[in-house]
């Protein structure tokens, strides 16, 4: 297998001796004393990341990250400093840096973060036109296919989904893909709108329509007009304002509140609820003609604990953006990401980042552990076990062998700790990131016995 290269850049010596020595096997490094010696070698070799330091004399790092992406050269950048800004971290940030080192730093977070931007590097790389969603799982698999056939076509999306699932991102990654790109993206929360103002928002209004009209005001699919327009919360629209959604779909034109004349407007509409429009129809909540106008093509996002094969990703992406965007690396421990990776999530997505930003936050040292995570997650993961099902997995309901399988990859997480550190529990328990009484509780409730490992 082809060994990753990757170039450090650093005016001292020594972090350039670091680097070479804490490097794995499969990294081969290659060293530069400056940015401008950094930028000729990027220019003729090829490299998969650059881990560069941001003051240096002459190009600075944020300077050659600056270069490296206007050159459009295909690698990813991990900046380090010992003079750490929320100011520098918002510049990397912006300029696509994969993660933030601050100096001095623990050689295992420096590895760990060079691992992460590799490993990104190459999501990135399976597909040019993948749109800019995280998910390895069958369930995203399929979504990717519906965005990219999406994007192909001009035609009306409805997309469903719990709330925060990522709703608007994919709605946003159809728009980037689609010929609509080069125009505005404009994003509406339906419920969000007073009823009384919904249909000038919309639409537009002249002036004196009403009370309060001084002027003539543009409306939401003026300011789309090109581009793409997301209804958020489509649900949530008044029976009246559904009535001349519909016929704006229909004839591609709207009517200004207060005008006599319709005017033609070039949008792609994007639609997106929580509830369920079928039901809304039968209560009469919904126009069946509205439903069937948005519903052309549609998208039903998974909730994350049916794909939970993407929670190591997700959390991986959302702690590094964590990192850049405070200046201080951060990791998960082995046990924390078990955490998360246990619970069910009922605010999908959105929760995730919610609870590892609680998380960083809390946590002392660069380490996230499950004592920094929110109470309900670890009360999920801390939960008594069921009794041992006497049936096979597979004829078990679905949470009893959710609850199952839970169980069975937490022990096989302490039997593997406890061999790799021969029985030490004070040790298993500070990687694990979690109190040593905490540990011994796991481990009698999964019957596992530290004696049965030591000296092996």
């Amino acid at each position: 297998m082809k060994r990753a290269r990757v170039l450090v850049v650093d005016d001292k010596e020594a972090y350039l001796a670091l680097f070479r020595r804490i490097s794995p096997p499969d990294l081969e490094i290659v060293c530069a004393g400056d940015g401008a010696q950094a930028l000729a070698r990027l220019s003729a070799e090829r490299f998969d990341l650059v881990v560069s330091d941001i003051r240096m004399p002459g190009l600075d790092g944020l300077s050659l990250l600056r270069r490296v992406r206007d050159a459009g050269i295909d690698c990813e950048i991990v900046l380090m400093t010992a003079y750490g800004t929320i100011a520098e971290a918002v510049q990397a940030m912006k300029y696509g840096a994969a993660d933030f080192l601050t100096k001095p730093f623990d050689p295992d977070a420096a590895v760990a973060a060079m691992e992460q931007a590799l490993r990104r590097k190459v999501r990135a790389a399976g597909d040019p036109k993948r749109p800019s969603l995280l998910g390895e799982s069958a369930a995203m698999k399929g979504i990717f296919d519906l965005v990219a056939r999406a994007a192909d076509s001009d035609a009306t999306v409805a997309i469903t989904g719990e709330s925060g699932t990522g709703k608007e991102l994919v709605a946003m990654a159809i728009h980037e893909a689609s010929a609509r790109s080069a125009r505005r993206f404009v994003p509406v929360n339906c419920g969000a709108l007073p009823d009384a103002l919904i249909e000038s928002e919309l639409f537009g209004h002249v002036r004196g329509a009403f009370t309060g009209a001084a002027t003539n005001k543009r409306g939401l699919f003026e300011e789309a007009h090109g581009g793409t327009l997301f209804l958020d919360e489509i649900g949530e629209l008044p029976i009246g304002v559904q009535v001349k959604l519909t016929r704006a779909l229909q004839q591609r034109a709207i009517r200004k509140v207060g005008a006599n004349d319709e005017q033609h407007v070039d949008v792609r509409v994007i639609a997106a609820t929580n509830i369920d429009l079928q039901r809304a129809v039968k209560e009469g909540r919904f126009r069946e003609d509205l439903y069937y106008r948005l519903n052309v093509l549609a998208i039903a996002l998974p909730p994350l604990r049916e794909r939970r094969d993407d929670i190591p990703l997700l959390a991986d992406a959302l702690v590094s953006r964590i990192s850049i965007a405070a200046g201080r690396h951060r990791r998960l421990s082995p046990a924390a990401l078990a955490c998360l990776v246990s619970y069910d999530w009922p605010g999908n997505v959105r929760q995730l980042e919610n609870a590892l930003a609680r998380a960083a936050a809390v946590a002392v040292g660069e380490e996230l552990g499950v004592d920094a995570l929110p109470a309900e997650v670890r009360a999920a993961f801390a939960a008594p076990a069921p009794p041992p099902p006497s049936r096979a997995p597979a004829s078990l309901p679905y949470r009893e062998a959710l609850a199952s399988e839970r169980d069975r990859a937490t022990r096989d997480y302490l039997v593997q700790l406890l061999s790799e550190l021969q029985g030490n529990v004070t040790l298993a328990a500070e990687r694990a990131g979690i109190e040593r009484e905490s540990f011994h509780r796991l481990m009698k409730r999964h019957g596992v016995r530290a004696e049965d490992y030591r000296g092996r």
